[in-house]
C-alpha cells in the first residue's frame, strides 16, 4: 500500500493531483501552499495545513509520507523537486489516475502526473514532472523530456521529441517525427507538421509563428 501524499501545490493542478491520488485510494495527507488565503482552509475536503517551506510537514516525507510537487509555475516546480531532493533526498511520486493506460513497456521518470483518460504507449519516454492532461495521448517512441505539460487531448504522434519545458495546448496535434524545441509553446488545436525552435509560440493548422 503506497505511503499517504502530501501536495505542494492546492490550486488548480494540485487538484488534479488529489482527483488522481484518490482515484487510486491513495491517502492524501495534507495540501501545502504558498498562497496566504488558502492556508488553513479547506480544498476538496483536504485542508491547506501552511506553506511550501513548512519544515513541520515536510520532515514527514520519506519517512512516514511521499510528495508530489503541483506548483502552478514551472520555474516554482523546479525549485520545490530542487529542494526535496538536496535537503530531503527524495524525489517525487507519479501521480498515475485510475482511468488512464500506461504501458508496461512505457519509461517514466518522477514526480509526472497522468490525468484520466490519458494513454502513454509502448516504448514512450516520459521525464520528469511532465503533466499529461485527460485523454492526451503519448505514441510509441515519442518522447517527452523533463516538465513538459500538454493539455487535455492533446495528441503526440509516434517518434516525436518534446523538449524540457515546453507548452502543448488543448487538442493540439503534433504530427509523427515532428522535433518541439525547449520551453516552446503550442496554442490549442494547433496541428504541427515541422519542428519548432526553443521558445518560439506557434498556433493554426498547420501551426505557424506567432
Amino acid at each position: 500500500m503506497q505511503n499517504p501524499v502530501i501536495i505542494l501545490g492546492a490550486q488548480e493542478l494540485g487538484i488534479a493531483a488529489l482527483d488522481t491520488f484518490q482515484s487510486n485510494d491513495v491517502v492524501v495527507y495534507c495540501f501545502l501552499d504558498d498562497k496566504v488565503a488558502l492556508q488553513q482552509q479547506e480544498v476538496n475536503e483536504i485542508t491547506v495545513m501552511g506553506n511550501t517551506e513548512d519544515e513541520n510537514f515536510l520532515k514527514l516525507i520519506g519517512k512516514k509520507c511521499d510528495v508530489f510537487v503541483a506548483a502552478e509555475d514551472m520555474a516554482a516546480r523546479k525549485s520545490l523537486v530542487n529542494m526535496l531532493k538536496e535537503d530531503y533526498k527524495v524525489v517525487p511520486v507519479n501521480g498515475i489516475h485510475k482511468f488512464s493506460y500506461v504501458s508496461e513497456h512505457a519509461w517514466l521518470g518522477h514526480g509526472n502526473l497522468v490525468q484520466a483518460g490519458a494513454i502513454i504507449n509502448p516504448n514512450a519516454k516520459v521525464g520528469d514532472s511532465c503533466v499529461i492532461g485527460a485523454r492526451a495521448l503519448v505514441d510509441s517512441n515519442a518522447v517527452l523530456e523533463d516538465h513538459v505539460q500538454l493539455g487535455a487531448g492533446a495528441i503526440i504522434n509516434a517518434g516525436v521529441t518534446v523538449a524540457e519545458g515546453a507548452f502543448i495546448g488543448t487538442g493540439a496535434v503534433i504530427v509523427s517525427g515532428v522535433k518541439i524545441g525547449k520551453n516552446a509553446r503550442v496554442g490549442a488545436g494547433a496541428v504541427v507538421v515541422a519542428d519548432v525552435p526553443a521558445k518560439q509560440t506557434v498556433f493554426g493548422n498547420p501551426a505557424k509563428a506567432v
